[in-house]
């Protein structure tokens, strides 16, 4: 098996992190064995001031999915993207009770800062319904 990083380009990757990890029930990456904290860590390094928010990782505690990078970049973020996360909220659900469970973590990410974009109705056979989303930096995921 070959294992998978997904990397964010962004502004805040500090901020963006934090907001992933709650979206999904992760923890923002524990710095290197031996420091307490990233500060700790990156003015051990030597790292300046002025970049020590360059980077942040997001990771399953279970290990079992992959790892969340996030780079600051100096540009804004300008189309819409080619690839998503879909955020399965609403698993083994159907109809009226998957689409109250997608609003319902919708409302819940929307608290958090992300942005609710449009909802696409069940059209049966092949579309069960869900919710276009974008974290707080406009990158677009599903709620599925």
């Amino acid at each position: 098996m070959t294992d998978v990083q997904i990397t964010f380009d962004c502004a805040d990757p500090a901020a963006l992190a934090a907001f992933w990890a709650e979206a999904l029930g992760h923890q923002v990456q524990a710095p290197p064995p031996g420091f307490e904290s990233w500060e700790q860590a990156l003015e051990a390094m030597g790292v300046p001031p002025e970049r020590r928010n360059s980077a942040s990782a997001v990771v399953d505690p279970a290990g079992a999915a992959p790892r969340l990078f996030f780079q600051r970049v100096p540009e804004p973020k300008q189309v819409k993207n080619r690839v998503h996360l879909d955020v399965r909220a609403a698993p083994g659900l159907v109809g009226d009770a998957r689409m109250a469970a997608l609003e319902a973590a919708a409302e819940r990410l929307v608290s958090l800062g992300a942005i609710r974009l449009r909802r696409h109705e069940p059209a049966a056979p092949l579309d069960a319904g869900h919710i276009v989303m974008a974290d707080p930096e406009g990158n677009e995921f599903c709620l599925d």
